[in-house]
């Protein structure tokens, strides 16, 4: 677990419709839940994902990479809290960190490498950081 505050935090209640027969939640959800969570993230710090990529003149923030280690079960009924934490930020791309506790127990930790997407002599491309990394404010 990290000691340091997170950049932002999501809850979100588990029902029914997000567990399988056993009643543990299927395991794509949580980067489901991963995604909403960065794009919380960006509408907090800088107005949404339409409006960063319009400033920026990019075609959007993407996923290049995802990875999650699956510690406890999470079931229905249960709040899952996700901490997103900015782990580096690199020429092309960005690498987020996530932990998501239910209460006090670690139950799921991930990863996300993001890029900034835009056009490039008629093709899409990753873009420099240092624009988000700007209108995010960090």
């Amino acid at each position: 677990m990290e000691n340091t505050p997170p950049d932002h935090s999501l809850s979100v209640g588990v029902s029914f419709g997000d567990c399988d027969p056993a009643g543990i939640v299927f395991y794509p959800n949580f980067f489901r839940w991963f995604d909403r969570c960065f794009h919380h993230f960006l509408a907090a710090r800088a107005g949404g994902h339409a409006e960063l990529c319009a400033r920026l003149g990019a075609l959007g923030v993407g996923l290049m990479d995802v990875q999650a280690q699956f510690r406890a079960p999470v079931r229905e009924n249960c709040t899952l809290t996700l901490d997103l934490r900015v782990r580096e930020w690199r020429g092309r791309a960005l690498r987020l960190g996530y932990e998501g506790h239910v209460g006090d127990t670690l139950c799921v930790t991930g990863e996300e490498v993001r890029g900034l997407f835009v056009m490039r002599e008629g093709r899409m491309a990753a873009g420099e950081m240092a624009p988000l990394r700007a209108a995010l404010g960090l």
